[in-house]
């Protein structure tokens, strides 16, 4: 028998407590295709699984030419390999100028999924592939639900992939106008990026509140036309992958290098072989740098060609010769035994990277980064405080401060025991959970 006290509500009195739906909306999947943005939006959803009060869905977009095989006759939302509150949105007819889908029965489907999950808050992590009247229409759908987005680079502002590097000469650029923008896209008239501006704020203008990881990347947005009360500084957090005790750093001299990431133009993959190849001309070969990382069918043929010939001619060198290895792709599973294979993680980004995910993982494992001086890893690596700059896109500048880095005695010790412990999961969902509000 169940006692009722003065205290306790009868059964008639209670009111029931639903669950917070939060709907997260994200740029690929990770597991199909690697990448920062999408990686920080499953650990959300993995961390609000464990919150109580919430109930995470994760709609994930997929396109054809990654994964032909996902794509079947009528299919447009599906799920995901069988795991509860995981979909894929396989996208279709996108048009990456105006961001938008063409298929008007994408657009039905996602207005249907909408329906039938009902969230109480929309949180957008990517447009992209998915479309920016989506946001508009989630907000004609759910009237009453909150949406958050968060920014992962300058995709609204910049039509140049979103990453402020200028088609002309390859310099990072500080602001959109219609005439620089004109500059990068000759073929557009200067009036297009007026309207291109027009057509993404009105959209955006359904957004409740915004979030970006890292305070500089604000400041393009305000810039931009976004008012300052509507961003919030909310960090990318991660689970530790693995136990830090466990790789305590080689004795003697540090001389291993690591590269973790996307073999893509702008994370400067090419700048750091570069770099080798000044060292070895030089005579310096006492190190080795090791390459973790996949998607090279994504850089440009220019810099895809040179990370290959680098990568071809290596393999032929002797082997007491060889300074580069390439490891291939892997899974944060997996970052705990590369980790272990280096003593200094290198981030030779060439854009404004927004945050820098892999500098988190390496603070994980007390391995101090090398990065540009620009951008996230500027705002983030205290330069030798707990790592060290270069000048972004020198690969000279880089070779010195490798050759630094092995030569000069106490530094790594001294950098390492500086590092501060990386953003955890809970600090970027307590951040989140602040701007969710409550049902």
């Amino acid at each position: 028998m169940i006692q009722y006290n003065e205290r306790s509500p009868l059964p008639e009195q209670r009111q029931i407590v639903s669950r917070q739906k939060v709907l997260l909306v994200s740029l690929f999947h990770p597991e199909l295709i690697r990448g920062g943005a999408q990686q920080i939006c499953y650990e959300l959803f993995e961390g609000l699984k464990e919150e109580p009060g919430i109930e995470p869905i994760l709609l994930a977009s997929v396109t054809s030419d990654t994964y032909p095989a996902l794509f079947k006759s009528g299919a447009r939302i599906t799920g995901f390999d069988g795991r509860p509150g995981e979909f894929l949105f396989l996208t279709q007819e996108y048009d990456y100028w105006w961001h938008k889908t063409s298929s008007s029965v994408m657009v039905e489907a996602f207005a249907e999924f909408l329906e039938l999950i009902q969230p109480d808050v929309v949180h957008f992590h990517h447009f992209f592939t998915y479309g920016i009247d989506l946001i508009s229409l989630t907000r004609r759908v759910l009237p009453n639900c909150r949406i958050i987005f968060t920014f992962h680079e300058f995709m609204s502002i910049c039509a140049a992939d979103g990453q402020m590097v200028r088609r002309t000469d390859r310099s990072l650029c500080t602001q959109a106008s219609q005439v620089r923008c004109h500059q990068c896209f000759p073929e557009r008239a200067p009036e297009e990026f007026l309207v291109r501006k027009m057509w993404l704020q009105a959209h955006l203008g359904h957004v409740d509140a915004f979030t970006c990881p890292s305070q500089f990347m604000i400041e393009h947005y305000v810039r931009w036309g976004i008012a300052r009360n509507m961003i919030r500084h909310v960090t990318n957090g991660q689970r530790v992958y693995g136990d830090p005790a466990a790789i305590p750093a080689a004795e003697g001299p540090k001389k291993r290098f690591g590269f973790f990431g996307q073999l893509v133009d702008n994370k400067g993959v090419h700048i750091l072989l570069r770099a080798v190849q000044i060292l070895r001309s030089e005579g310096f070969t006492d190190f080795v740098v090791e390459i973790n990382g996949d998607n090279l069918r994504y850089a440009s043929p220019t810099v895809r060609d040179e990370i290959t010939a680098f990568l071809a001619n290596e393999q032929t060198l002797p082997p007491n010769e060889q300074i580069v290895f390439d490891n291939g792709s892997y899974h944060v599973d997996e970052l705990q035994s590369r980790m272990s294979r280096v003593d200094w993680c290198v981030v030779p980004s060439i854009w404004w990277e927004i945050f820098g995910l892999v500098i988190s993982e390496a603070w994980m494992f007390r391995r101090p980064v090398i990065c540009s001086n620009i951008g996230g890893p500027a705002e983030r690596v205290q330069d030798d405080i707990f790592g060290l700059h270069f000048q972004v896109g020198d690969p000279r500048s880089l070779a010195s401060v490798i050759r630094r880095a092995c030569t000069e005695q106490g530094l790594w010790n001294r950098l390492s025991a500086s590092i501060p412990q990386p953003p955890s999961r809970s600090d970027m969902i307590a951040g989140f959970r602040s701007l969710y509000g409550s049902t």
